[in-house]
């Protein structure tokens, strides 16, 4: 009798655990290997309104940028002039135009050295363009070469912003460390030399117009800067 009901409980919990597998396969459903991934992490253009706890990441990151702070506005004639050329064209902005600054200020340098007019070209408003390609111009004629490696920008500060009518001008006083070095046709050094790195300071205004719609600025002026004069300009407040 024992053996009898023991086999009855084998078979009871035979039938539970069947039960158990059927209702786990309904529930959970049967794998095949061809499933496809959550529509949220596999949404496409085509289904613009699938799950909504998906965070795009370059927008969030974008979020979180334009929510941080401006720079503060410099003081004094700078700061004025920023706030001026601000309130005509408002994607203007200190940290953005200074790291285009910085990128114009190779190019135009490297462009130069190696007489370079078509790159020169857009980034020169034409009272500078010219002087540039007569320098350029008068180093062929005399049969030397320029070399010239920017080893990098130690400093590039805003020091003057104004608005004049609709014309931005903006100048910056760069500090960078080069390597500069003329030769002669027969390969001589007539200038400069290849081991040693100077220290050279540069006040460049750039212009543009916050009527176009051309938001490059251009090079509209260049003076050098001897390391004593511009620490006075820099105790003027300049």
């Amino acid at each position: 009798m024992d053996d009898g009901l023991h086999a009855l409980d084998i078979v009871f919990f035979a039938v539970v655990a069947v039960f158990l597998i059927l209702r786990l396969r309904s529930v959970l459903g049967r794998r095949t290997g061809t499933e496809k991934p959550p529509a949220q992490w596999n949404r496409g253009p085509a289904e613009p309104n699938a799950a909504d706890n998906v965070v795009d990441l370059g927008r969030a990151r974008k979020t979180v940028e334009d929510a941080q702070p401006a720079p503060a506005p410099s003081a004094g004639p700078v700061g004025r002039g920023e706030a001026a050329i601000r309130a005509r064209d408002p994607n203007f902005t200190t940290q953005t135009f200074l790291s285009g600054a910085r990128m114009a200020f190779e190019m135009i340098v490297s462009a130069y050295a190696v007489g370079d007019k078509k790159a020169l070209r857009p980034l020169l408003a034409d009272q500078v363009y010219k002087p540039f390609c007569d320098a350029i111009d008068d180093r062929a004629r005399a049969g030397e070469e320029m070399t010239t490696e920017v080893m990098g920008i130690i400093s590039a500060e805003m020091i003057e912003a104004v608005l004049v009518g609709s014309v931005a001008q903006v100048t910056v006083r760069f500090v960078s460390e080069q390597i500069n070095v003329i030769k002669d046709l027969d390969g001589k050094i007539v200038d400069g030399d290849p081991s040693r790195i100077a220290k050279v300071t540069d006040e460049w205004t750039f212009s543009r117009d916050t009527r176009s719609n051309n938001p490059n600025w251009q090079l509209s002026a260049t003076r050098a800067v001897s390391e004593g004069d511009a620490e006075d300009r820099s105790e003027d407040g300049a």
